[in-house]
């Protein structure tokens, strides 16, 4: 049995577009000490391979970090398989806030060395003595009191098309270069209580440990993340202080926990908070697009963009040798500052 994808990206895009059997979006995480990672790689493979599961999901010594899609016909028999594993009995599943087929388009599992890249020198500190977890409720009751800071724990295109009221946004590229920054940023504030947020969970894992090792006092995760947390207000109609879309890393780019649109669209400054990425593949810049610009432009994040996806499939290979593109001379926020400094980037 193959135990890695051997199909063109293209044509699994085109099956995954034409799929229309229900399939349910799940993500779930577990930090635990895996004395195999490329043998336990490998069996989930076979698992997940004949449950039809698609997704990205990395495997490191420290654990798992799942974000998967499952047909939702074999969603029983899926979290049965799952409970066979003895560390995952029992574990916290996150459900989309917004189900759709074309999530993911092919199973691919990877053996890292950590299941985030935080960047940490996990012996200098225990990263099991995290914060308190927080249901929806108590979020919401200690975010309110005025001793508590609020930090969003995502990169700055995560919270630009949404994020709680009155958070803490870094503007960050990357959670390694996050987490000292915060500890800085909040030295004097270490006997406040420090409430932390991300999409799932999983990073403020690692963070609240690290600040408390930084000495932070009174430390707080909200538990499940964005994902729990949309989940929860609606079944138990609590206050929503979330605002816009919650990105995830997924082909969705986003899915919508309130009606404001806090964003806009990256050409033409109109109110957007779809997240694309452009239609040249030499390029693939992630940015935001309103649908006239993308109509007008071609799905594509610039004039030199347009041209290129108009040549010749041949031409464009060859050219690819050599040309640079938005998305291969600038990551996500290193984008954001350029186009603050030296002005409109995209024509």
């Amino acid at each position: 049995m193959l135990l890695n994808n051997r199909i063109n990206r293209k044509e699994l895009k085109e099956r995954m577009m034409h799929d229309a059997e229900p399939r349910t979006v799940i993500s779930f995480y577990k930090y635990y000490h895996l004395p195999n990672p490329h043998f336990f790689r490998d069996h989930l493979y076979i698992m997940w391979q004949q449950l039809g599961v698609l997704g990205r999901t990395y495997i490191a010594k420290e654990g798992i970090n799942a974000q998967i899609s499952v047909p939702t016909k074999n969603l029983d028999h899926f979290r049965t398989k799952l409970e066979e594993i003895e560390f995952l009995k029992g574990n916290r599943l996150n459900f989309a806030i917004e189900n759709k087929n074309n999530s993911f388009f092919k199973l691919d599992i990877r053996v890292r060395d950590k299941i985030v890249a935080d960047g940490l020198d996990d012996a200098a500190f225990d990263v099991t003595q995290c914060g308190v977890h927080l249901t929806a409720e108590k979020f919401n009751e200690i975010t309110a009191q005025p001793d508590t800071i609020l930090v969003d724990m995502r990169n700055h295109y995560e919270s630009e098309v949404g994020h709680f009221k009155d958070a803490i946004i870094p503007d960050v590229e990357t959670f390694r270069e996050q987490l000292p920054m915060v500890a800085d940023m909040l030295e004097a504030h270490k006997d406040k209580n420090l409430v932390m947020y991300c999409t799932g969970g999983i990073r403020c894992e690692k963070a609240s440990a690290y600040m408390k090792f930084k000495g932070f006092k009174n430390v707080y995760q909200l538990e499940g993340g964005i994902i729990k947390y949309a989940h929860d207000i609606e079944e138990k109609g609590l206050e929503n202080k979330f605002i816009g879309k919650n990105f995830v890393f997924d082909e969705r780019l986003g899915e919508r926990v309130s009606t404001e649109v806090i964003a806009k669209c990256h050409q033409c400054g109109s109110p957007c908070d779809d997240h694309v990425n452009c239609a040249n593949d030499a390029c693939h810049l992630l940015f935001i697009q309103c649908k006239s610009c993308a109509e007008k432009k071609a799905a594509c994040c610039s004039t030199k963009c347009q041209d290129f996806v108009k040549l010749p499939e041949e031409t464009q290979k060859e050219l690819r040798k050599t040309e640079k593109f938005n998305g291969t001379l600038f990551g996500k926020s290193r984008y954001k500052a350029y186009r603050n400094k030296i002005g409109e980037l995209l024509e």
